[in-house]
């Protein structure tokens, strides 16, 4: 990149160091000003000004509206994780390391947040849980829809969990799935044992039961290790 390039990266950056120092300090109220008064606050061109926008407006912090202008969102709107980058890095041929990493995150992150989800979770957020597990059960691994539904069971989970951090990490888990699912699906009667495992969070949820429902998640995940572990063990050597 050219000297000219990188002075006007260097802007961006600086201006949405400001932007965001104005609107964690609420100076701007609920509506950003226009961008040509923007642009003369940082003395910086329009071009520069959009660029920055157009930054926070991908992490989900702004939100343009006809005849209203750009409106500041809910901090809790905020995308902490880039899922792009999540999707991207998924897309490569896993390792055991990966494995392993992913695994050890869903051991922190799932089992929480199925314990809050059974103490905080309105009922239709319960029922919308519910609702979910019965289309992942009705679907076999392979058909339309069946991935989906896996996905919408647990990131429903994440969201009745009401923590906002755990909220975010759907696109974590929903590689994580896209990853194991056709691993653990490989053996007989795994997809069966998965049902299981998702029946006993679901019931544990709907009866208000954190201890329950926590239990029945990391059950879940050590099943799924082990199978990993399973999968990815080395061919035993044949005796002569």
């Amino acid at each position: 990149m050219d000297e000219h390039g990188n002075k006007d990266r260097s802007l961006v950056s600086k201006v949405m160091d400001g932007l965001v120092a104005g609107i964690v300090e609420n100076r701007y109220g609920v509506i950003l000003p226009p961008q040509d008064v923007l642009s003369r606050e940082f003395d910086v061109s329009r071009t520069v000004m959009r660029e920055a926008l157009s930054m926070l407006l991908a992490r989900h912090m702004l939100d343009v509206r006809p005849k209203i202008g750009t409106r500041i969102r809910p901090m809790r709107d905020w995308r902490m994780i880039d899922e792009d980058v999540v999707s991207w890095r998924f897309r490569a041929k896993p390792d055991k390391t990966f494995l392993r990493d992913v695994l050890e995150f869903r051991a922190l992150i799932e089992p929480a947040a199925c314990a809050q989800a059974a103490a905080r979770a309105g009922a239709v957020e319960i029922a919308g849980i519910r609702d979910a597990f019965d289309a992942l059960r009705e679907t076999q691994p392979g058909e339309a829809g069946h991935q989906s539904a896996d996905e919408l069971l647990h990131a429903r989970i994440l969201a009745a969990s009401g923590n906002q951090f755990f909220q975010q990490m759907a696109a974590i888990i929903r590689g994580a799935l896209t990853l194991v699912n056709p691993i653990l699906n490989r053996r007989e009667g795994g997809w069966q044992d998965v049902v299981r495992a998702h029946a006993r969070i679901v019931d544990a949820i709907e009866r208000r039961q954190p201890q329950e429902a926590e239990a029945a998640s990391i059950a879940m995940i050590a099943y799924t290790a082990d199978e990993l572990k399973r999968a990815f063990a080395p061919e035993p050597v044949e005796q002569r």
